[in-house]
């Protein structure tokens, strides 16, 4: 035989292994998010949601690349057996319908339509990166639904600094990624390392991760898969407006939590927050980047239990 017939022959057999190992990983991923949620009809349209737990009632809104899934790894990661969480899948996301031309204001009616389907008149309110515009909205629109706002690493500010710029970047770069099955497949199989540094998280923390925290931050990248049913979700999260001065008719007692180098959704967004929420304090961390829950998820757990406690009432 040949080399350069030996040589097809071996990467026609890469091309089938490969075709295989990826086909298989996908049936994987759509077989873990079917059945797990109930779905229910709206005037907005269909609302995906999954809940657990018993005790004080926590709305968990999930981040870019998420859904229920990512809801209730978020509910896992802070909360415990005194809380009852709702994680929904925002427009977009899973099996929650999308509509083009829909706004953040509509997400948030979403969230009252779903609180009304389970007889809720009053949610703590838990939201995690992109999550936060729609979270915000929510305790805008709605102050008598909501008890308590928790930011965890939110967007909330428009801003047209260049370090803003290089954020939109690596937002517009994991929205190419999550466009093609394939594509986010690859790029997490052989390119992990760098899909963190698009998600915001400098080289320093992630040679620093511990076993636990490694396991965790995997979990949360993983999880993202498939990427077709969340592909519109991400889209609209990367270029829809943000709340800016709106955060201001917020009521309710806001605990902002974010990392000082996040270059994902910077620290200006939780300094525009604390500045702007009139009840409202800002709990800063060093580093973490956009995986500031990973690397410091014991002290989260706490603060954000203790004020969830004292004012979910």
């Amino acid at each position: 035989m040949s080399l350069l017939l030996w040589f097809l022959c071996f990467s026609f057999g890469i091309c089938v292994a490969t075709a295989i190992w990826f086909s298989v990983d996908t049936e994987r991923a759509y077989a873990r998010i079917r059945g797990h949620s109930a779905i229910i009809p709206s005037p907005i349209g269909n609302i995906e949601f999954k809940r657990g737990g018993a005790g004080v009632p926590v709305l968990v809104i999930h981040g870019s690349g998420g859904g229920y899934d990512q809801g209730e790894l978020i509910a896992t990661a802070i909360l415990d057996e005194r809380f009852d969480w709702i994680a929904p899948s925002r427009f977009g996301y899973l099996g929650s319908t999308f509509r083009e031309g829909a706004a953040f204001d509509d997400q948030a009616k979403a969230y009252a339509a779903l609180l009304d389907h389970l007889g809720l008149k009053r949610v703590a309110v838990l939201a995690m990166s992109p999550g936060g515009p729609s979270a915000l909205l929510f305790a805008a629109l709605y102050p008598d639904r909501v008890s308590l706002l928790t930011l965890l690493s939110c967007g909330v500010d428009s801003s047209s600094d260049a370090d803003q710029a290089e954020a939109s970047r690596k937002g517009d770069a994991l929205t190419m990624i999550f466009k093609y099955e394939i594509l986010y497949w690859v790029v997490l199989k052989f390119l992990r390392k760098k899909l963190m540094r698009l998600m915001g998280v400098t080289d320093e923390v992630i040679a620093n991760l511990t076993t636990e925290q490694r396991t965790m931050v995997n979990q949360l990248i993983d999880f993202m898969v498939p990427v077709a049913p969340r592909y519109a979700g991400v889209a609209f999260d990367n270029k829809a407006r943000m709340p800016n001065e709106r955060v201001a008719a917020i009521r309710a007692p806001t605990l902002i939590v974010h990392a000082t180098d996040d270059a994902l959704q910077l620290f200006h967004n939780a300094e525009y927050a604390a500045v702007n929420i009139p009840d409202s304090r800002l709990l800063s961390f060093d580093r973490g980047g956009h995986l500031l829950l990973v690397l410091e998820q014991s002290a989260i757990q706490t603060e954000v239990r203790r004020f969830m406690l004292a004012h979910a009432g």
